[in-house]
């Protein structure tokens, strides 16, 4: 084929395939961008005139025209019929697309049309979406895809956060399934301890509550720091052990873990009363403690950023205690360890007796020396004076428990006298209501507390030593005024059976009602009245004991200094004015006497009242200073050795 004729016939072809392409996509409905993926815009349909010879009946579209322009050729060669050459190119652009592609030259032959004549082909500009500014075209050197638009510069979207849950420390879990029994194997710590700590653990998928790494997590620093300062609130340091491990072993990491869970279990409950029973000591002490569980230790300890003062709260919140805390903080800072003089142990020593220790016995009590080594009268007086000091039956013999005491230095002897005390403010409630009613036995006081204040307070008359008055804590819920007495069973037995045997009338001429039940008890009765034991006033809390606070018609008794004439009762000076503050201002004197002697009548609280009868023998004022009552039942006596036995 001669040469312009094949390459005529190669641009002819060019250009009739960029034309159908173009064509092809007008008539798409659904073409795309194959680099963005969005549909482009309907193409119009492509028009190709002849400008001299327009076709008629057809109207071009108002489109902006492209021009393509037709070279001149040489005369077609017979081979060359029907070759037309030309260039085309766009009459317009859209504005910011893409350049231009750049058409290769077509030789086109017609019949019928002079190959010197232009040709002009009206070929609308395709109408392009407005240029993103986010899409930067390709490099021109490019040639495929200068004449697609660049990849868009959109940021990828945000991802959700992935969240890692991390162990709260090693994974440990097999050592301390393996080494929580050696952990636990603490005397102190009864079986229910031991297994609601496993449990605990398990809950936990035996993870550790306080090794992180290798070694005290933050919050068990402060944990093992308060058990550490266990001293400052009369507990001893000793009973709380801290673990010894060794970092690079995960057994003992673990053991360690479980064994200062097993110590925060046991601080918080000796700090809520549980190093002594108190109902061992007597029956007469049946305090209801609130001791936690192991569970509800742990759970608190593990919840809060700072156990250590979590654990410490365990302890009595109470002012009485505080200041007690404080005292004994005042008294080790002076303690003095060295006792002035060393006795030895020997046999009890009484009056009249030989023996050489007599000497350093007088020298320590401050006696003068005496010629011969007898436990003489002077020497008895003084043992019996030390012993009431300290809290001992004042019998002047020297036991084997005064002599401990002789050995013991003053400040210590008065340290564990604080300790003693503190212990019993464990044995209350943490909260002992926002009005209550406390009742200080050995002082012989009764007080009205309202949010924090004393606003009521009166002499009371307790149970004598025989027939103590007992020591817990209750609610009161009514008042009864002109009150029966029945007698209790103690003092019928005691004093009302053996009269009634004596003399059938022995309960008739005091006033009394004996009456006999279907089963043959027999019930004695006090009517309402002047000389009923109860006065005309008691205020009732039910319990097992059977005691009350009640008035009464011996009041001159109240003058007295020490009051302890009673069978177990609380008596109350002006007990009227007490109906004062737990009826409220419904019932005022004036209308509760107004019932006397108009028959027995209950009046209910408004709601409970808590009341609690306490033992406190070494009190200290907003003043800090320290003031003692008497032992009057032993109480304080029977604690203080309590603790001095565990140690």
């Amino acid at each position: 084929m001669h040469r312009r004729h094949w390459a005529g016939s190669a641009s002819a072809s060019v250009l009739i395939l960029f034309l159908g392409a173009a064509t092809a996509l007008a008539q798409s409905g659904d073409a795309r961008d194959p680099a963005l993926g969005i549909p482009l815009p309907e193409q119009p349909p492509l028009l190709i005139l002849n400008t001299d010879k327009p076709a008629a009946n057809i109207q071009p579209p108002a489109l902006p025209e492209v021009v393509v322009s037709v070279e001149a050729a040489p005369k077609p060669t017979a081979g060359d019929a029907g070759m037309v050459t030309g260039t085309v190119a766009p009459s317009a652009q859209p504005s910011g697309g893409p350049a231009p592609l750049e058409a290769p030259s077509a030789t086109v032959s017609t019949p019928g049309i002079d190959d010197d004549d232009p040709i002009v082909l009206d070929i609308p500009s395709v109408e392009m979406p407005p240029a993103d500014p986010a899409l930067v075209p390709a490099p021109k050197h490019e040639p495929l895809r200068s004449a697609l638009p660049a990849e868009p510069l959109i940021p990828p979207p945000e991802l959700p956060p992935v969240v890692v849950e991390l162990p709260a420390g090693p994974t440990l879990a097999a050592e301390i399934l393996e080494r929580a029994p050696e952990a636990l194997a603490l005397p102190r710590l009864s079986e229910r301890e031991r297994n609601e700590i496993l449990a605990a653990y398990q809950a936990f998928e035996n993870r550790p509550f306080w090794i992180d790494g290798k070694g005290w997590s933050a919050a068990a620093k402060l944990l093992v720091a308060q058990l550490g300062r266990a001293g400052d609130d009369g507990l001893r340091p000793t009973d709380y052990p801290l673990p010894v491990f060794e970092a690079s072993d995960k057994g003992s990491l673990a053991e360690a873990d479980v064994r200062l869970s097993a110590l925060a279990v046991l601080y918080a409950r000796d700090a809520r009363g549980a190093r002594i029973d108190p109902r061992r000591l007597s029956k007469l002490i049946t305090p209801t403690l609130y001791l936690p569980s192991a569970t509800e230790v742990l759970s608190e300890l593990a919840a809060v950023p700072d156990p250590g003062a979590a654990l410490a709260a365990y302890n009595p919140p109470h002012e009485g205690y505080q200041r007690l805390k404080a005292k004994l903080a005042e008294m080790r800072q002076h303690q003095d360890d060295t006792p002035l003089v060393r006795i030895p142990a020997g046999p009890p020593l009484k009056l009249g007796m030989r023996d050489d220790r007599v000497h350093l016995i007088r020298a320590r009590l401050g006696l003068g020396p005496s010629e011969e080594a007898v436990f003489d009268r002077s020497t008895a007086t003084a043992v019996a004076e030390f012993q009431k000091q300290a809290g001992l039956r004042a019998n002047g013999i020297l036991s084997a428990r005064t002599l401990a005491a002789l050995g013991t230095p003053v400040t210590a002897r008065a340290e564990q006298d604080v300790i003693a005390q503190m212990e019993r403010w464990r044995w209350l409630p943490p909260d002992l209501g926002k009005t209550h009613i406390i009742v200080n036995v050995p002082e012989y006081q009764m007080r009205v507390v309202r949010d924090g204040k004393v606003v009521h307070h009166a002499r009371v008359i307790v149970g004598k030593p025989d027939s103590a008055t007992p020591i817990f804590s209750h609610k009161m819920d009514h008042v009864v005024v002109n009150p029966s007495w029945f007698v209790p069973p103690s003092i019928l037995k005691k004093e009302f059976l053996p009269g009634l045997a004596a003399d059938p009338n022995y309960a008739a001429k005091r006033g009394y009602v004996v009456t006999r039940g279907r089963n043959g008890a027999i019930s004695v009765r006090q009517p309402p009245g002047e000389r009923n034991a109860l006065g005309w006033i008691k205020f009732m809390f039910p319990n097992d004991h059977a005691v009350y606070l009640h008035d009464t018609p011996n009041r001159r008794l109240f003058a007295t200094e020490r009051r302890a004439y009673s069978h177990g009762c609380v008596r109350v000076d002006n007990p009227f004015l007490l109906a004062d503050q737990v009826l409220g201002p419904e019932w005022s004197t004036e209308r509760l006497k107004r019932l006397i002697g108009s028959g027995e009548r209950m009046i209910k609280l408004p709601e409970p009242l808590p009341i609690h009868l306490v033992y406190n023998t070494h009190v200290v004022g907003a003043d800090g200073k320290l003031t003692t009552f008497a032992d009057l039942y032993g109480f304080h006596r029977l604690v203080r050795e309590a603790l001095e036995r565990r140690s």
